[in-house]
């Protein structure tokens, strides 16, 4: 068919109501037919060309145009499209006139003076093209293409702001277990490890879910969504207690087992009111609420603390804490309950304690307080025969040391005199006489050590290393890390230890030197100071880059199974 033969008006009215169909732009359409009749016109005069088209918006009016712009001689390719200076000055001293004329930098030219410049461009009309059944369909495919994108960069920009909000959708079908719902101008999809516990659901069943995350992708944007993820609980409490929406009442942290219990911390900024008191409502209305929505889910609802051990007493309500034992440089942290509230504390399966190290970031031990008594008389006895052997003492004198909390042969060695002096007993020829007796006794186990892993083929590079002790030398030499390049190759978790997951159970992975208290922080220092010395890494390179570096090579050494 002719363009110029249809009812110009009819492409108005049908982009008008494709747009209205597929709830985009009219003028996402109008681009999209011009673009069809642009490629229908280069397969009739050419592909080379620079064929453009323009649909008037008001009636409909189409209008081919060929452009062809001003290049450098040299950068002359398509003698269709492009021109020289020389080739363009016939051009540009014509007339102009509506149906041809010069452009330069998207303004028309009314004046010709100075001849034409690289960059001019140069648009002239041609005839309307026919549009045969092939071209039509060409056409048409354009068209649909150029929509349905239009429509998934709709979708996209509109779903990628509800990310991490509720939304309210119908169930459409289930596939495989996952769950597809329509979301009104879209669809999401629930998978079934995100449904809580054995629900089920049927086609047309109303269904509240949290927007997890949205992903564009080639066939449109993915929403994904999520009921189990403990955002989803936060959220609820946002809708159902107005002091966290308005921003009173803040929701500090959660965690859940999905369909069974759940915890959540909250801290008032207001001290008139009750953070716990408000989440669960009058009569337990508002904590009610959520509970249905979840399944039936138990929630305990404790008050947030900046003081660790306080907030992890809490956490582990409904359980009794008699001691929290921390270090502040550690993840780990110790709580002795009464021997009575151990099943509690631990709950059941381990729920109670694995909820609580979720919400507090810690990894907990928890003991009894008979258990705890054990475990401190085993570490005295442990340290006084420590001091019995190394030093020559007797049990007594020994036991006086640790008492005093002395738990090693170094604090002996290198501590102020004046320390040894407070003890009871103890002059100033019996200190100096201790602090011998263990400095001789620490220059020779170091001295043992060092022929051990030399022994072992330990190099001096590794031996000369700052940060390695002798001990660590040969522990590293046992575990055939014998060389300087041998230590730098190593992953931080290998040297200072950690914890990896496997189908869903917590595996401890030992580190070489683990046993010596270095941490994952100083096994990262001390293997990128180690690759700055061999001149693998550059030591002007950004924290953020060795990071990513240090990641990309543990994702290396996982795909390789190392």
């Amino acid at each position: 068919m002719a363009i110029t033969s249809a009812n110009q008006l009819e492409l108005l009215q049908t982009a008008e109501a494709v747009a209205r169909e597929k709830m985009i732009e009219p003028d996402l359409v109008i681009e999209a037919m011009e673009d069809s009749l642009a490629r229908a016109a280069k397969s009739r005069y050419g592909s080379e060309m620079d064929i453009r088209v323009r649909i008037d918006r008001k009636n409909g009016n189409a209008t081919f145009t060929r452009v062809r712009t001003v290049v450098e001689d040299d950068l002359l390719e398509n003698y269709q499209a492009q021109l020289t200076v020389v080739q363009a000055k016939p051009y540009f001293e014509k007339q102009k006139s509506l149906e041809s004329y010069w452009t330069r930098d998207g303004e028309r030219l009314d004046s010709f003076v100075g001849g034409p410049q690289v960059g001019d461009v140069f648009q002239e009309q041609v005839p309307p093209v026919e549009l045969g059944r092939i071209a039509a369909q060409s056409a048409k495919q354009v068209i649909l293409q150029r929509v349905r994108e239009a429509e998934r960069d709709r979708q996209y920009e509109e779903f990628r702001d509800r990310a991490g909000t509720i939304i309210n959708g119908v169930v459409k079908r289930e596939e495989y277990g996952n769950i597809i719902v329509d979301v009104g101008r879209g669809e999401a999809i629930l998978r079934r490890n995100e449904k809580i516990g054995r629900e089920s659901y049927r086609p047309n069943d109303r269904i509240r879910a949290y927007v997890k995350d949205v992903r564009r992708e080639t066939r449109g944007p993915q929403i994904f969504l999520s009921r189990t993820d403990p955002q989803f609980m936060a959220e609820l409490f946002k809708m159902e207690v107005p002091e966290i929406y308005d921003g009173v009442i803040e929701i500090k942290a959660c965690a859940r087992d999905p369909g069974s219990r759940a915890k959540i911390a909250v801290i008032s900024y207001d001290n008139s009111i009750d953070p716990v008191g408000a989440c669960v409502g009058m009569r337990g209305s508002r904590v009610q609420a959520v509970v249905g929505e979840l399944q039936g889910e138990k929630i305990d609802i404790i008050p947030w603390s900046d003081d660790q051990a306080t907030f992890l007493v809490n956490a582990l309500q409904p359980a009794e804490v008699a001691k929290v034992v921390f270090d502040e440089d550690a993840t780990r942290i110790e709580v002795v309950v009464p021997d009575e509230q151990l099943s509690l504390a631990i709950g059941r399966r381990g729920q109670n304690v694995r909820l609580a190290s979720q919400l507090t970031g810690l990894d907990i031990d928890i003991l009894t307080e008979e258990e705890e008594s054990k475990r401190r008389q085993a570490e005295f006895n442990a340290r006084t025969q420590l001091f019995v052997q190394a030093l020559d003492l007797d049990e007594f004198f020994a036991q006086l040391l640790v008492a005093e909390g002395f738990t090693n042969l170094d604090e002996v060695a290198y501590v102020d005199l004046d320390e040894l002096l407070a003890i009871e007993g103890v002059d100033e020829s019996t200190a100096s006489e201790l602090q011998t007796r263990a400095r001789e006794h620490i220059e020779a186990a170091n001295k043992a050590a060092l022929d051990a892993a030399r022994a072992l083929g330990a190099e001096d590079s590794l031996i000369e290393f700052e940060g390695l002790t002798p001990q660590m030398v040969e522990a590293l030499a046992k575990d055939d890390v014998k060389t300087l390049e041998d230590f730098a190759t190593l992953a931080d978790w290998e040297i200072a230890g950690g914890w990896t997951t496997e189908n869903g159970q917590r595996k401890k992975d030992e580190g070489v030197l683990e046993p010596f208290g270095v941490s994952l922080d100083d096994a990262q220092t001390m293997v990128m100071t180690a690759r700055v010395m061999l001149g693998w890494v550059d030591p002007t390179e950004s924290e953020a880059e060795v990071e990513a570096d240090a990641a990309t090579e543990g994702d290396a050494d996982e795909e390789a199974g190392v």
